[in-house]
């Protein structure tokens, strides 16, 4: 797919845990975990809006497209 999450490096700058943020934004683990690593289909603007707010950054911060090679 070519957009690429991008938590795990806003989790490592702010020195949480993905049960912390979880936790703080208001959704399980597991569900963390998919969209972590980039096994979601979507992601729903409050949700996005929520990990903006918890980790105090934008949503580009977390979420980056990138060109498929051979497209």
């Amino acid at each position: 797919m070519p957009i690429t999450v991008d938590i795990d490096v806003m989790l490592a700058r702010r020195k949480m845990s993905v049960g912390e943020l979880a936790d703080r934004v208001g959704i399980t683990p597991a569900n963390l975990a998919v969209l972590k690593n980039g096994r979601a289909k979507a992601v729903r603007f409050a949700t996005l809006a929520a990990l903006c707010e918890v980790l105090e950054c934008q949503p580009g911060d977390l979420l980056r497209w990138e060109a498929n090679d051979g497209v």
